[in-house]
């Protein structure tokens, strides 16, 4: 009962033809048995739209795994972006804190029904046509990876998968700039984002000339985290297009109390293999392995020299940096 133009573009839930589906209420609250659930509705802002939508339970499935859980069915969705998505819903793989309820999130039911070998999911983006994009459930897989897997704690308890970061680095040098930072993985912004200052400045010192004229000497950009350096190379923040070349870092200013928030989007998550794992609430990080990388490049992604770390004391920072939820 969604009469949206979104809606129709897409496949849709038939609420009346399942024989396990009830209302819910929408506030996260259990239903007592005997009672009617409210026919209560909730909005959700999903970057420039917005959905409407009732609070619904019903049996979810992911291959032969089931679970009852809860979830949002739309009763109207903005014309902006969702006609154009090719996707039908969105499975939100955030932190509780995130969620309308337990019963709303799933790695929290699936985790405490132990459906899984072990309560965690992995993402790997593909950065080819010839590849196939993958998140794993229950397992993490060593085909996805070019170098060694390390973990790095939950950072805080904002609902979103994210940790802190030491600053960022530039060809494997800290800038002292942004560090105890927060940084979100996200696997919904297509982006590397942060606070409108934070890019400002990274964009001043990497110095992108828009004719292109020095694309071919710019810097690999690090993020320092647990002791380590993330590198992109300018491939993977440099808009490069007719002959004209930009940053893309996209300044989001996030308001408190879950911002400001610096996030890891799609470049970053199609540079590293990322595992989410729920129990021990830590994020893993390896390179990612793609079938067109030429191995001594992917190795150099990754940074461990803790001496280079502390040539640079990084100067106190108010901004936070986010790192994502698939």
């Amino acid at each position: 009962d969604c009469p949206s133009e979104a809606c129709h573009t897409h496949a849709r839930f038939s609420q009346g033809d399942s024989s396990t589906a009830q209302e819910t209420s929408c506030d996260g609250t259990s239903t007592q048995p005997g009672t009617s659930p409210p026919r209560d509705e909730v909005t959700i802002t999903f970057g420039t739209g917005e959905i409407w939508g009732r609070c619904v339970q019903d049996m979810i499935c992911l291959g032969s795994i089931c679970d009852r859980g809860s979830f949002i069915t739309a009763t109207y969705e903005s014309s902006v972006p969702f006609s154009s998505f090719a996707f039908d819903g969105v499975l939100g793989l955030a932190l509780d804190g995130m969620s309308q309820g337990p019963d709303f999130n799933m790695m929290e039911r699936l985790a405490k029904t132990q459906a899984l070998r072990q309560p965690m999911f992995s993402v790997f983006l593909s950065d080819d046509d010839e590849e196939h994009s993958e998140v794993s459930f229950g397992e993490v897989k060593q085909l996805h990876m070019a170098s060694e897997l390390f973990w790095v704690d939950v950072a805080r308890a904002s609902g979103y998968w994210e940790v802190a970061t030491d600053g960022i680095a530039v060809n494997n040098q800290p800038l002292g700039i942004c560090a105890g930072c927060f940084v979100a993985v996200d696997t919904g912004t297509s982006e590397l984002a942060g606070p409108t200052d934070v890019v400002r400045e990274v964009s001043e010192r990497l110095d992108v000339r828009d004719d292109c004229s020095n694309y071919d000497s710019l810097p690999n950009l690090g993020f320092q985290i647990a002791g380590r350096i993330l590198n992109l190379e300018p491939r993977d923040y440099i808009d490069k297009a007719d002959g004209h070349c930009e940053v893309s870092l996209m300044p989001l200013d996030v308001p408190p109390p879950q911002g400001p928030l610096f996030v890891f989007g799609i470049p970053f998550l199609q540079k590293f293999y990322t595992v989410y794992n729920k129990a021990e609430r830590k994020i893993g990080f390896a390179v990612a392995q793609h079938q067109r990388q030429d191995p001594e490049l992917a190795a150099a992604l990754l940074f461990s020299n803790a001496s280079v770390l502390e040539k640079v004391k990084p100067s106190p920072s108010r901004f936070l940096a986010s790192a994502s939820y698939a």
